[in-house]
């Protein structure tokens, strides 16, 4: 941990300036956040033509940018985050990055036709605000994909309490176990625009991988789906195209 972080409140944006070097390290600090990045490339839809605007929320590095590839190559991928250091090993990795607040997005009405928000919401001290801004920003017939913690007991205490002292769980203080979302809130807000979510699955890393991972013999894992959404989990949700 740096001498820095130990100072930080919760959920300080401020941390991923702090551990800025740890972004791209296969067993650093964010390695669980490749893992879910390529988890969350899995929902993205094929684009709709060549060059179809993706907006990536809270993109840190751009750890999404590896997984555009394949079906996936036609999207062109802008991402926003409120870290500069951040955003320029984004911008080094092909995102088209921008310093912006997820509470007041820069772009006009209906200018992405896929928004990703992955392991953002439960960062956000002001949810419905961010909630209406990718909404917003979201083109009808649009596709929304998210990931985040869920708002429960379990959840507080595995991936928060207990996760922050393992290998390929968050850095200690990250998270705030006050912001976390349920999947029925973040349903009822989305409803206020006009976007509809879909069921959403849970989440694990795949057991023997993570043990492969810690003996330092696999640089990923993949995270398989759960019925349960008690923790983390993540879905997809359709913007009403009239």
């Amino acid at each position: 941990m740096s001498p820095r972080t130990e100072h930080r409140v919760r959920n300080d944006p401020a941390q991923y300036d702090d551990l800025t070097d740890q972004w791209w390290r296969p067993h650093g600090k964010f390695a669980a956040l490749h893992w879910l990045a390529r988890a969350r490339a899995g929902l993205i839809p094929d684009p709709p033509r060549p060059g179809a605007p993706l907006l990536d929320v809270a993109c840190g590095a751009g750890l999404l940018q590896p997984h555009l590839t394949g079906r996936l190559a036609g999207w062109v991928h802008t991402g926003v985050d409120l870290s500069l250091l951040s955003l320029r090993q984004a911008r080094t990795h092909g995102v088209t990055a921008v310093a912006a607040d997820a509470g007041r997005l820069p772009f006009a009405d209906h200018s992405f036709e896929c928004v990703v928000a992955g392991e953002v919401l439960e960062h956000l001290p002001d949810l419905p605000s961010a909630v209406a801004e990718i909404c917003r920003v979201l083109a009808p017939g649009g596709t929304l994909v998210m990931d985040t913690l869920n708002n429960t007991w379990l959840c507080r205490l595995a991936l928060v309490r207990i996760a922050e002292h393992l290998p390929g769980g968050p850095p200690a203080g990250v998270h705030d176990p006050a912001l976390l979302v349920s999947p029925n809130v973040l349903n009822e807000l989305l409803a206020q625009h006009g976007v509809r979510m879909h069921r959403p699955t849970g989440l694990r890393p795949a057991a023997g991988q993570y043990l492969a991972w810690l003996a330092r013999r696999r640089e990923d894992v993949t995270m398989l789906p759960t019925r349960s959404v008690s923790m983390l989990y993540q879905a997809t949700a359709t913007k009403d195209a009239s």
